[in-house]
């Protein structure tokens, strides 16, 4: 039974690693198009709308981050 836990942890450690490598190109996506707004004299509602769907996402995967307890250092 000890070998099933142990899979057990290794898979909940590659997934937070993934979840974690997700939050970042999240926010990288999410920053870039902030700045593309910023620095845009009339966005166009498309481009707004996809900052907000790319923000909530990032919201969400935060979220999710915080209830597994998935740390960048613990990795």
């Amino acid at each position: 039974m000890s070998l099933f836990f142990r899979k057990k942890g290794k898979l909940r450690m590659e997934e937070n690693e993934r979840l974690l490598n997700h939050i970042e190109v999240t926010k990288e996506r999410y920053d870039n198009q902030r700045q593309l707004i910023e620095h845009s004299v009339d966005p166009s509602e498309d481009v707004i709308s996809r900052m907000k769907l790319t923000e909530a996402k990032y919201s969400f995967l935060i979220r999710e981050a915080r209830i597994r307890r998935a740390r960048k250092n613990s990795l």
